[in-house]
């Protein structure tokens, strides 16, 4: 399977939405419509920082990410995050998902960042594998404080 990776356009709406779906639901996330619309006005407006790629085979999408810059007051420099990223259980094993980090990867080189960051969950021990031989587990534990 060859995988194509480029940046998302207009035309792939409806199956960037099953895909993000997949996500969520992946997660266990609750996500309405009006979530994913807000996240896709981010994805075409060139003055929001989100910016994402997908994954394609055989004309199909099988994968995403989304990616931001942020800035790191402590090492003086910018870095990126890698917010989502996703591949079809199908096309999984395809080598997308190591093509979408390369992709963002490469943005960072381009954009002078420091280094890529992501967090994933504990238990997604198939993405951890692949995490585990592409960059270095961090000691840092994340908290999240609801407002």
């Amino acid at each position: 399977m060859t995988v194509t990776i480029r940046p998302i356009t207009p035309a792939d709406k409806a199956a960037w939405d099953l895909l993000y779906q997949g996500y969520a639901a992946f997660y266990g996330v609750e996500q309405t419509p009006q979530m994913r619309e807000t996240v896709w006005g981010w994805l075409h407006d060139h003055t929001h920082e989100v910016n994402g790629f997908v994954a394609e085979a055989g004309g199909k999408l099988i994968g995403l990410t989304h990616y931001r810059p942020f800035a790191s007051p402590l090492a003086a420099n910018m870095r990126g995050f890698l917010d989502d990223l996703y591949v079809d259980p199908g096309a999984r094993g395809s080598g997308a998902a190591q093509a979408l980090i390369d992709a963002v990867s490469e943005v960072g080189r381009e954009k002078g960042w420091a280094l890529i960051r992501w967090i994933t969950a504990d238990d997604n021990y198939r993405a951890r594998s692949l995490y585990d031989r592409t960059a270095t587990r961090t000691q840092w534990i994340t908290y999240d404080k609801k407002l």
